[in-house]
């Protein structure tokens, strides 16, 4: 990763600089340059970046403004080069203020200011700037973490840097989390690969727009080898139970072993880091067990089933469907795809597409390039689409929208896929979506969609399921489909946070008896009752259209390490959030989401629990979440 202090490896003659210029994103190497060159005459008027255009290519800059960058990063580019490329200047909020004015065309805050400085990473801003050895001398605190995925990699991490002994449980043999358990083909993220990494460890050589599990499972054993957090893990050992003791305010930390072997630990804290996506959900069908068949989720794909010249039913068509399908259309007799809702499309061309190597050069060597072009995609993906999917109370559209700028999202990604199904009258009424977009998780397409369900081999069955049997799947008008492999990808079973561990509080309270169904916490990180129980990706925590879940657990875990760090510098022995700080908090998330267009529409949907609540969904900015995590408020908690 190139930074201030790192020179350029080698230079470039005036070609191979035009040759990477060529595919660069120009919004961020204009401001990278500017920001190298402390040149703001860079930022020309001419060159205004249109909030309207900032999700098409360039920021929907025009040929001639284009050719315009070009050679202002050109000129810049051979003048650094000729003067030895010289040490870019250390990123202040005074330095980058202007920069981002003009890349966003807003005013930002100053909290704002230093979130994106943060975010940019050239210096771990988020790392703990105490260490426990000093803060509370003599002191023996323990902490143990559930689970070795993205979360729980880094609240180890950041614990090990604060010098608290930790202790890592992760029932799996490797870390990575959903990405090492999700193996199906074709699994990527669908959020850009520059963002989805930890901001103090970014990489500035991915191979892929947006990577693939092996690629993103890589990178994250290689953090725990780099970081040193591997040798604290405890691998193939499940969590079963986490019992508050009332006496000595600890917790009991009762585990099962690879070899059925189980033990118990006592610690002063928990960081739970199971997530929300963790266990698969199978849908309630009608014997569903009783075909002869091979079948499983697809987040435990069966690698041992080969689909080649088989016929194959896939039930379900979320994210995970959508990525998978296409690889096995290629080589399946046929695949039949039983879809209860469609989803909505969000063209994205560059989904399956390589990084170009001039661009990887650029990032990899140009001072700051990397971080500008992080900030570039967190700020389109933060809030750009956010007030497109709020709810407009005096907005009437027969619920297919929930405002004016929704029906206006909903016009543009109807526009797509009437373009990729118009030649398909046949499909273009069951691919259209009727619900408010972003009600549902929308799906990222470069086109690959409407090219599978085009294929002669895949069939689009909208009928619904009345029941599985041996032979296959029976539908509600009673066709029978006889197929001989089925694959479920209908999700996970999202608002169940914790299963199936069983976490026992103050008093015997039980957290799943106190939630009810609904799950529910104080900033999502802790409950009542539960004190010095931290849980990271928990209940509303998760986003639907702006940002990553990695920017959620590096808040998540600096409120932790503060929450830490209170206890340990004024000797308190645990912290217990207020019912009533906890209470007024979770019915402000309830009224938020139910102003967004995930909890005004009635579409299914995985957001909401069985009882209809919004547990997953965060409804508000990036900024306020980032505000709300910078400290902990005393006041909210009760002392033990």
């Amino acid at each position: 990763m190139a930074s201030g202090s790192e020179p350029v490896e080698f230079i470039s003659s005036d070609e191979q600089l035009a040759e990477m210029v060529a595919v660069a994103d120009l919004p961020s190497l204009l401001a990278t340059l500017s920001h190298d060159c402390n040149d703001l005459q860079m930022l020309r008027a001419d060159l205004y970046l249109d909030p309207t255009k900032h999700h098409e290519p360039q920021g929907g800059w025009t040929p001639e403004q284009q050719a315009r960058a070009r050679e202002l990063a050109m000129a810049a580019l051979v003048g650094l080069r000729d003067a030895g490329w010289p040490t870019a200047p250390k990123p202040t909020a005074e330095s980058v203020r202007p920069i981002i004015r003009w890349m966003t065309a807003t005013e930002t805050s100053d909290d704002y200011v230093a979130l994106l400085l943060e975010e940019l990473g050239g210096e771990d801003l988020r790392a703990p700037t105490w260490n426990a050895s000093e803060v509370a001398p003599g002191r023996a605190f323990r902490i143990a973490v559930v689970g070795a995925g993205m979360s729980g990699l880094l609240a180890a991490h950041r614990l090990r840097q604060a010098g608290i002994e930790v202790v890592v449980f992760e029932k799996n043999s490797d870390v990575g989390g959903t990405w090492l358990e999700n193996t199906y083909p074709g699994c990527r993220v669908d959020v850009a690969s520059h963002l989805f990494c930890y901001s103090f460890a970014q990489r500035a050589d991915w191979p892929h727009h947006f990577s693939d599990q092996p690629e993103l499972l890589a990178y994250f054993q290689r953090f725990a080898d780099d970081s040193g957090v591997r040798p604290l893990i405890r691998f193939e050992t499940a969590v079963e139970s986490i019992e508050f003791d009332d006496d000595t305010l600890t917790w009991r930390v009762r585990t099962v072993d690879g070899d059925g072997e189980r033990d118990f630990e006592s610690f002063d804290a928990v960081v739970n880091a199971t997530g929300q996506l963790n266990r698969p959900k199978y849908p309630d069908i009608n014997g569903r067990d009783s075909f002869a068949g091979p079948s499983f989720h697809s987040a435990r794909w069966d690698h041992d089933v080969d689909v080649v010249g088989k016929r194959v039913a896939v039930i379900g068509t979320g994210a995970s469907a959508a990525q998978f399908i296409p690889i096995i259309a290629e080589d399946a007799a046929e695949v039949l795809v039983f879809q209860r809702t469609p989803n909505w499309l969000a063209p994205t061309l560059d989904y399956h597409d390589a990084v170009p190597d001039g661009h990887r050069w650029l990032l990899d060597h140009v001072p700051y390039y990397s971080q500008w072009y992080r900030f570039w995609l967190f700020w389109r993906y933060a809030e750009g689409i956010l007030p497109a999917v709020k709810v407009d109370p005096e907005w009437t559209d027969g619920g297919q929208s929930v405002s004016a700028a929704n029906q206006e999202l909903r016009m543009l990604l109807g526009m797509y896929i009437g373009l990729c199904f118009g030649d398909r009258p046949d499909l273009l009424p069951k691919v259209m979506p009727e619900y408010p977009p972003a009600a549902k998780r929308i799906i990222r397409d470069n086109g690959i969609w409407a090219t599978t369900l085009k294929r002669d081999n895949v069939q689009l069955v909208t009928d619904a399921i009345a029941a599985i049997e041996p032979s296959g799947v029976r539908t509600v008008d009673g066709a029978a489909h006889e197929v001989d492999v089925i694959v479920y990808a209908t999700g996970f079973q999202a608002s169940r946070f914790l299963t199936p561990m069983r976490v026992t509080g103050r008093k015997g309270v039980d957290l799943h008896e106190q939630w009810d169904g609904n799950a529910r916490a104080y900033l999502g990180i802790v409950a009542p009752n539960f004190p010095n129980f931290f849980m990271l990706y928990g209940p509303n925590t998760n986003i639907v259209v702006n940002g990553s879940i990695i920017y959620f657990s590096e808040c998540e875990v600096h409120y932790v390490m503060q929450c830490l760090h209170h206890i340990l510098a004024n000797d308190v022995r645990a912290l217990d959030c207020r019912q009533d700080v906890h209470d007024r908090y979770n019915e402000r998330i309830d009224d938020g989401n139910k102003m967004m267009a995930w909890g005004a529409s009635t579409v299914n949907s995985w957001y909401k629990s069985d009882s209809g609540r919004v547990a997953q969904n965060w409804p508000f900015s990036l900024l306020e979440f980032w505000q709300q995590t910078r400290d902990i408020d005393i006041d909210d908690y009760e002392y033990l």
